[in-house]
């Protein structure tokens, strides 16, 4: 039996994103999977599907605060969310972060995980921007990249090669049916199964034959 390719769509504005990748994360060497991250723009998917953010219902705000805080301190990651953040979230672009993350993916790829989880951990457990040059470079230093190979990276974020691929793994994620993140494709018995969120990892396991041990499997 060959190993199944497990896509994570992924855009580093999502919560729930940082979720499925730390699980996805630890099971990439338990279960016979080869993971392969893709970095997308969550805010292309939204409007090329017309979908809306939950927090914009009230009542889906509410209950986001604390699936939140219930789902962090199950998956163990250190998701921070108050009820202040939903205006932070509206009023920042994950367009440059996600550029940046595309033209790693594309240069130095061993980079690639490090380097998303520091721009959640940066947004989502410190609070701090995302979305300006410097702090970007922070968020690189923070994952181990050389200044030199960061700032190439920075300068990279502009050109139509990195626009483009970004464009284009996230136009991939809305073929896949994609409407939000994380969206999560796996490549099993001859075709594509989409699955959407970060508590259908379990399903996932079930659908390509392999056992689900918990969020965090010792």
């Amino acid at each position: 039996m060959g190993r199944t390719l497990v896509e994570l769509f992924y855009d580093v504005i999502s919560p729930y994103s940082w979720l499925g990748f730390e699980v996805l994360c630890r099971y990439q060497h338990i279960w016979n999977i080869d993971l392969r991250f893709r970095p997308a723009f969550l805010g292309g998917i939204m409007q090329q599907t017309g979908n809306k953010p939950p927090a914009m219902l009230p009542q889906r705000a509410e209950y986001m605060l604390k699936d939140i805080k219930r789902m962090a301190k199950y998956y163990q990651v250190p998701v921070h969310m108050s009820g202040d953040d939903f205006q932070r979230i509206f009023a920042t672009s994950s367009l440059a972060a996600m550029r940046f993350i595309t033209a790693i993916d594309m240069t130095n790829q061993q980079y690639l995980e490090p380097l998303s989880r520091q721009f959640w951990m940066r947004f989502w457990s410190q609070h701090e921007d995302i979305s300006q040059p410097e702090n970007i470079l922070a968020v690189a230093r923070q994952a181990g990249l050389s200044a030199e190979l960061s700032q190439k990276a920075l300068e990279m974020i502009s050109s139509p090669t990195v626009k483009d691929r970004l464009k284009e793994t996230t136009a991939e994620a809305i073929k896949y049916g994609a409407f939000g993140m994380p969206a999560v494709v796996a490549h099993y018995d001859g075709e594509p199964h989409l699955f959407f969120g970060s508590d259908r990892l379990e399903l996932l396991g079930s659908v390509i034959g392999e056992k689900w041990l918990g969020p965090v499997p010792s």
